[in-house]
């Protein structure tokens, strides 16, 4: 299986007037093209520093990480910029939803980013809600959703553009286990059709459901 994500000797450490935190220890990981991998720790284990360095979203103080065969560290903010836009699909514990948005706008949002026409961004959203069971919801704002109905949105607006690797922090974190297990039939119906699904979580029964289970603790990784 090709890799599409690889972590060499990867360490983070954050460096304040007071204190040295090593949040990541020569952090090595290899995740293979359409896996569906569960990454887990406690609070404080380093997992959401990693998340943040998985998603381009943060940098490595050292060693090195490759996505999709480029080199992370010798991309330009633009280029960081356009792969979180269009190679990674974020889920965020707290949905991450515009308030004062509806359904059907919040999908839309990443990809008016992304200079897609209107009428095209209008279906491509239109079609990623239906997937995910919300085409009754599409004028309802965050406020008026439930829970599960609001990181249904977040999924959708994750994976409208279709990008290759979906990347999850603690979906389920914030919703009732009906709801949650919803959640982890999409995620699992997204893996099936061919997306790299990478989840961060604390749950085990959460993390039993992906293919392959890594464990983190104290900035430190274990198969």
């Amino acid at each position: 299986m090709e890799n599409v994500i690889v972590l060499s000797d990867v360490c983070k450490t954050y460096v304040s007037k007071n204190n040295i935190v090593h949040a990541l220890n020569n952090i090595g990981l290899e995740i293979g093209r359409g896996e569906f991998v569960s990454i887990t720790g406690q609070s404080g284990s380093g997992k959401s520093t990693l998340m943040n360095i998985l998603g381009c979203l943060d940098t490595v103080t050292s060693g090195e990480y490759i996505l999709d065969g480029i080199d992370v560290s010798r991309m330009t903010e633009r280029e960081l910029s356009f792969v979180r836009n269009q190679v990674i699909g974020f889920i965020f514990q707290n949905f991450n939803l515009i308030p004062t948005l509806n359904a059907l706008e919040n999908v839309e949002l990443p990809l008016i980013y992304r200079g897609i026409k209107r009428s095209a961004r209008r279906q491509m959203a239109l079609d990623s809600l239906e997937k995910v069971g919300l085409k009754k919801r599409l004028s309802h704002k965050p406020c008026e959703l439930s829970g599960g109905q609001q990181q249904r949105v977040a999924i959708a607006r994750a994976v409208a553009a279709e990008p290759e690797i979906i990347l999850a922090d603690e979906p389920t974190g914030n919703l009732d286990m009906n709801s949650g297990n919803e959640i982890m039939d999409i995620l699992k119906s997204l893996h099936k059709n061919g997306a790299t699904v990478v989840l961060i979580t604390h749950d085990k029964s959460v993390a039993d459901m992906a293919e392959r289970q890594v464990k983190i603790s104290d900035g430190e990784i274990y198969v």
